[in-house]
């Protein structure tokens, strides 16, 4: 019986949001504590009060409120979002394009935002008012574009825009950019490691800035997709099921791509590519707590911040003071993680059978 009661609890959407916001604070809390120096977490507390709440810092070491306010905490929410914005990303492609298999970087966004960003490294590109954001401000244009032609193309091959049509224009546009990519960094000099740290993945060295930058397109692109779950919940069905049901398929599917490129490119141009966020997380998520969109669209936004924000963590500290790329760190954890999901999804089907 306790053990029955047990697996309720943890199948429970009510525990479900518990557990992901509790996975989302202790990240949170262990981002900012831990580091070169160590600063405990009552101060931490203390600090953040202060800043928001105007409340009194004294007894507190004068410079834990410098490395909390200007270094940790700006960085740890600049991971936190870009986590979230890829989790959920993905959490949407997996549901609209009905493969467990698709994550934000299918349909060749995440590929434009980083032909827009090596282009801005490789000719040394400074925007007029903008300069220190020319390279994300582009990026974000370069992915939105990429989409835009993406699905032009796929329309002109088929009118309804169907999902194979374009997972497969998806894939030949990734690939071409790709090419382009390889070619920069095959021409260029002095820059080349710059290009090729941005394209590892990384947040380190971007403040306040860059958080406001991401959050108004994470904003926009996160309520978008949590506003058509229940379209995306009728389109894991099949398109000719959704439309029977009443859902304008064409249109809400243009939003939904729209909305998962938007997350994309903006993740991607403050922190480069870092991969199978967007892969591991809806998918384990919709494997413990099932493939509802009303919340597995949230919870991915908790659990892919969390999990990026103690990523980052360890990038910084497993071999401190050298910090490794995120994206190495996500992919060396994120791909045997998958391996086994996809092992024990196999067994799960045999033994079905």
């Amino acid at each position: 019986m306790p053990k029955r009661f047990t697996q309720m609890f943890l199948r429970s959407k009510i525990s479900a949001y518990l557990i992901a916001f509790v996975f989302f604070i202790t990240a949170v809390l262990a981002g900012i504590s831990i580091g070169t120096m160590h600063i405990p977490i009552r101060d931490i507390v203390f600090l953040l009060s202060h800043h928001f709440f105007d409340t009194s810092i004294s007894g507190i070491d004068p410079s834990f409120d410098n490395v909390v306010w200007k270094i940790r905490l700006p960085r740890v929410l600049l991971a936190g979002l870009v986590g979230a914005s890829l989790a959920v990303a993905g959490a949407a492609f997996q549901g609209l394009l009905r493969n467990p298999l698709a994550d934000p970087y299918t349909l060749g966004v995440s590929s434009g935002a980083s032909v827009g960003a090596v282009l801005v490294l490789f000719f040394n590109i400074q925007l007029p008012w903008f300069e220190q954001f020319t390279l994300p401000i582009v990026s974000i244009l370069a992915a939105i574009a990429t989409i835009f032609i993406v699905l032009l193309f796929a329309q002109m091959i088929e009118r309804s825009l169907k999902v194979e049509t374009i997972i497969l224009t998806g894939i030949i546009f990734s690939s071409f950019l790709g090419a382009m990519i390889s070619l920069m960094i095959a021409l260029t000099g002095e820059e080349l490691r710059q290009i090729i740290g941005w394209l590892l993945g990384s947040v380190s060295m971007r403040g306040w800035d860059y958080v406001q930058l991401i959050f108004p397109f994470f904003l926009i692109g996160t309520l978008l997709l949590i506003i058509h779950s229940a379209e995306l919940n009728a389109m894991t069905f099949g398109e000719e099921k959704a439309q029977h049901l009443g859902v304008d398929v064409r249109r809400k599917k243009l939003v939904i791509l729209i909305a998962g490129s938007i997350l994309t490119g903006a993740a991607v141009a403050v922190s480069g590519t870092i991969g199978f966020v967007g892969l591991v997380i809806p998918h384990f998520i919709r494997l413990v707590w099932g493939p509802d969109h009303r919340h597995l669209l949230p919870l991915s936004v908790l659990i892919g911040a969390g999990f990026l924000i103690l990523t980052d963590l360890v990038s910084r500290t497993i071999i401190s003071p050298t910090e490794l790329p995120i994206g190495v760190i996500t992919s060396i954890i994120g791909a045997p993680v998958f391996a086994i999901i996809l092992l024990r999804k196999q067994r799960k089907g045999r033994g079905t059978a």
